[in-house]
């Protein structure tokens, strides 16, 4: 048997599945979807798999693009990226074989760094965030299990993932820009690690070969500015107008205030603002040495995402 891909009815995952059947790959998707081949929910019990087993798993499911308001909220976070990945695990050793490779689908998240430049994979990993924790766990979960059960382990950290239909912030951009509604913040020049999700799903099999830890960009890094300008483009709208920094500072306050006051998560926060003025980028060198990778640019192929 081929490629399993858990998490296959996602954004990143669907991604995966679509590009290896078109190169003629054997594969299977599990999800908690009706769509997918093997219906299961990973939070809930092990899966249960084809006997014969799979040659490669790459584990993409996972619970991120929210922030938790409450305690019960947090506990989803590891519910699914930290149980989910155990469970799952669990379904793998009860299968004749088990797999010779996994890999495991991580986030730039685990380093727990809200600004910094080209970090790389030996960055201290100090998340405590509820989503860069439960990663973090995780990875610890999946390593040690391939220690012991020798099976390679390839992780891949990703940062913001281009494509169409993207969750998140990008996602969210694309939409607010489409409808006339988003404001840039001071003059744009904060820089952001960014990686289109076709790019990773061809680079998958490499990681299978290989293994190791690596972080994936497009090696570009661009600006708030150039994301606005490429969407704004391909939507053909005119480029986003910018607040000045001073005005959108008092804006995020008073932001901070509904938020404790309501629960609600205004569209400008302090949080928010200083993830739009702030770089964060990682660097990609030991991904482009060990497994060939070379990424298209996000800017460049703006037509394959910001529609």
């Amino acid at each position: 048997m081929g490629y399993l891909i858990v998490g296959g009815s996602g954004f990143v995952g669907s991604q995966v599945v679509n590009w290896m059947r078109q190169a003629g790959i054997e594969v299977d998707s599990l999800s908690r979807s009706s769509r997918a081949d093997i219906v299961s929910d990973l939070t809930a019990a092990p899966p249960i798999l084809r006997k014969q087993g799979y040659r490669t798993v790459v584990h993409v499911a996972g619970k991120a693009h929210a922030v938790p308001k409450n305690d019960v909220e947090r506990e989803v976070f590891f519910d699914i990226n930290l149980m989910g990945t155990k469970n799952l695990l669990i379904g793998l050793e009860k299968q004749a074989t088990l797999p010779e490779a996994f890999v495991f689908v991580s986030t730039v998240a685990v380093y727990g760094r809200t600004v910094g430049e080209l970090l790389d994979e030996v960055s201290p990993l100090n998340a405590d965030d509820p989503y860069g924790l439960s990663k973090r766990l995780a990875e610890d979960v999946v390593l040690e299990w391939g220690a012991k059960r020798h099976v390679q382990i390839g992780i891949l950290r990703l940062p913001l993932v281009a494509g169409a239909n993207a969750p998140g912030n990008l996602g969210a951009m694309v939409n607010a820009i489409r409808r006339g509604r988003y404001l840039g913040i001071g003059d744009g020049s904060a820089r952001r690690s960014v990686v289109l999700a076709t790019d990773v799903a061809r680079i998958m099999p490499k990681v299978a070969d290989v293994g190791g830890i690596y972080n994936l960009t497009d090696g570009r890094h661009p600006t708030f500015v150039e994301i606005e300008h490429a969407i704004a483009r391909v939507l053909g709208k005119r480029p986003p107008r910018h607040l000045p920094h001073t005005i959108a500072n008092a804006g995020a306050r008073v932001g901070d205030l509904v938020l404790r006051l309501t629960g609600w998560r205004p569209p400008l926060t302090s949080s928010t603002l200083n993830k739009m003025t702030s770089t964060l980028t990682f660097d990609d060198s030991k991904a482009r040495r060990e497994l060939g990778w070379n990424p298209r640019s996000v800017i460049d192929n703006a037509d394959e995402w910001a529609k």
